[in-house]
C-alpha cells in the first residue's frame, strides 16, 4: 500500500484558530477526541478505496497518525504515513484538505458544543442536530426547497451505478441539490450526475451534500464530488439531519445499510403525529425490478399493505423519475409555505425517542429487540430499523466487527413472519453480493442469525 511518510497542511474554510484546550484534546494521543479525528481523517485521505472494512483499514494504516501544530497565525497539520491516492505530485488533493478540515470543525463543536449538554429529551436533541448542521453551513435560509436525499448501496454493479447518475442528472437539469451519506456506489452517482446537469443549465453554486458520522465514515469515504460534508456524532443523528434536510427521498437498491434508513423514514411517517408527509421514491434501471418486488413484499409483510400508500417504485425512466422528484417537492414548497414552515430545516415533523436514542449493538441489545407484529407500525419500523442497523455493524464497523469476532453472529428473534421476511430478503442481498465490497455469496460470513420462535 503506497504512503506518503510526510506532509504538512492548513486547514481551509474553517477553525484555523484554535483554543489552546481545542487543541491540547486533539493532541493528546491518549485522549480519545484525538483518536476520533485521527480515524475520521484516516477515512477522508482513503478516500475512493475499494476496502469497506473498517477494522482492515484502520491495520493496514497502523502507523497513520495527524497531529496539530501551534502556529503564529493558527495551526497546521502534520501527517504521517498517510493514502497516497489523496496526493497528486506530492500535494493533497484541494477537496480532500477541505473535507479535513470539515472533520475537525466539526468534531471540535460537537465535542465542546453538544456533546458538553446534558439536555436529552427529543426537543434538545432535534436542536442539536439544528446547531451542527447550522455551524457547518449547511442550513441556508431563504433558499427556495430543492434539496434530494438520495439513497443506496456503495456495493452495486455498474449499470446500476450508471443509473443513480443519469436520475442526478436529471435532478440537477431540473436545478435540485443533492444530499447522500458521501460515500461511492449509489452515493457517488447522483452527485457526479447532477453536476452535470447543473453545468448544463450554468448553475454554479450547486450542493453536493455529504453527511457522515465516525462509526461508517471509514467503510464509506466521502466521495470526490462532495462539496459540503457534515460528521454527525452518531448515525441517529445523521439520519435526523436527513430527515430535516431533504425535501424528497430517492432511494436505490441497496443493502442492509440502504434497509435501515428506509425503516427509519416510514418508521416517521407511520407515526400518527405526523399529518405532512414526506415523497419517497424507489428507483432503479430494469434489471433491479425483482429487488424491489422482494424489498416491496417484505415491507407489506412486517408493516402491512398499506405502506405502499408512502412511496412511488420507478423501474427505468430516469426522466420520470427527475419530473416525479420535481412535482413532490412543488408539493412540499407549497405546504411549507402553507404551514409557515421553514424550507430550510422540518422543525414540524416529530421524530419518536427510539429513533433518537444511540442504538448500540451489543448482542444483549440485538437480542432483546422486540419484533413483534403487534406493535404500532410506527414502533416495529423503528425495531427492525435497529435489527438492521447491528447487522451494518457486524458488516463494516469496527465496534460491531470486534463484537462478531468476540461473541460470534448477533440473535435476531422476533415473530415468525417477520423473521421470514428478514431472512428472505438478507438472502437475497447476500446472493446479490450487497453485503460487503467483493465478497460473493460464497466469501461472506454472516455476522447474524435469525432463530425464530
Amino acid at each position: 500500500m503506497n504512503k506518503v511518510a510526510r506532509t504538512t497542511i492548513r486547514p481551509v474554510r474553517s477553525l484555523n484558530l484554535l483554543s489552546q484546550e481545542e487543541i491540547y484534546k486533539l493532541s493528546n494521543s491518549r485522549a480519545d477526541l484525538h483518536k476520533l479525528f485521527r480515524d475520521c481523517a484516516l477515512a477522508i485521505l482513503n478516500t475512493d478505496s475499494e476496502i469497506d472494512d473498517a477494522e482492515e483499514i484502520f491495520k493496514t494504516f497502523a502507523d497513520f497518525d495527524v497531529r496539530l501544530k501551534p502556529q503564529p497565525r493558527g495551526v497546521m497539520l502534520e501527517i504521517l504515513n498517510a493514502p497516497a491516492q489523496s496526493f497528486v505530485d506530492g500535494k493533497i488533493i484541494r477537496g480532500i484538505q477541505e473535507h479535513l478540515s470539515s472533520v475537525l470543525r466539526d468534531i471540535i463543536y460537537t465535542d465542546f458544543k453538544i456533546l458538553a449538554e446534558e439536555a436529552h429529551d427529543p426537543v434538545h436533541i432535534t436542536d442539536k442536530v439544528f446547531r451542527i448542521l447550522r455551524n457547518a453551513g449547511v442550513v441556508k435560509p431563504g433558499v427556495t426547497p430543492n434539496l434530494v436525499v438520495c439513497w443506496g448501496g456503495h456495493s452495486i454493479p455498474r449499470d446500476e451505478y450508471d443509473y443513480a447518475k443519469h436520475v442526478g442528472y436529471e435532478l440537477g437539469l431540473r436545478s435540485l441539490d443533492i444530499i447522500t451519506g458521501c460515500g461511492i456506489g449509489a452515493m457517488k452517482g447522483p452527485m457526479k450526475g447532477a453536476a452535470v446537469g447543473h453545468a448544463k443549465q450554468q448553475i454554479k453554486d450547486g450542493r453536493y451534500i455529504g453527511i457522515s458520522e465516525p462509526g461508517i465514515i471509514a467503510s464509506e469515504s466521502p466521495n470526490a464530488i462532495v462539496n459540503e460534508l457534515v460528521i454527525m456524532p452518531d448515525i441517529e443523528k445523521r439520519l435526523e439531519a436527513f430527515v430535516r434536510l431533504g425535501h424528497c427521498f430517492v432511494v436505490f437498491p441497496g443493502g442492509v445499510g440502504t434497509v435501515e434508513e428506509i425503516m427509519y423514514l416510514l418508521s416517521i411517517l407511520l407515526h400518527p403525529e405526523n399529518k405532512q408527509g414526506i415523497p419517497l421514491v424507489f428507483a432503479g434501471p430494469e434489471c433491479c425490478r425483482d429487488y424491489f418486488d422482494t424489498l416491496d413484499n417484505f415491507l407489506r409483510q412486517c408493516l402491512g399493505d398499506d405502506i405502499t400508500q408512502l412511496y412511488d417504485i420507478i423501474i427505468g425512466s430516469p426522466e420520470q423519475v427527475g419530473s416525479k422528484v420535481r412535482e413532490s417537492i412543488e408539493n412540499v414548497h407549497r405546504d411549507r409555505h402553507a404551514s409557515q414552515d421553514a424550507y430550510y430545516f422540518n422543525w414540524q415533523l416529530n421524530i419518536d425517542p427510539d429513533l433518537q436514542r444511540p442504538f448500540i449493538p451489543t448482542h444483549e441489545n440485538m437480542a432483546a429487540l422486540k419484533l413483534d407484529l403487534a406493535l404500532p407500525k410506527h414502533e416495529l419500523a423503528s425495531q427492525i430499523r435497529s435489527a438492521f442497523s447491528g447487522i451494518v455493524a457486524g458488516n463494516v464497523k469496527a465496534f460491531g466487527i470486534r463484537e462478531v469476532a468476540r461473541h460470534g453472529p448477533y440473535n435476531i428473534n422476533g415473530d415468525p413472519g417477520i423473521m421470514q421476511a428478514i431472512d428472505d430478503l438478507l438472502q437475497v442481498f447476500v446472493r446479490e453480493q450487497r453485503m460487503k465490497l467483493g465478497q460473493g455469496e460464497r466469501d461472506y460470513k454472516p455476522c447474524y442469525q435469525i432463530v425464530r420462535h
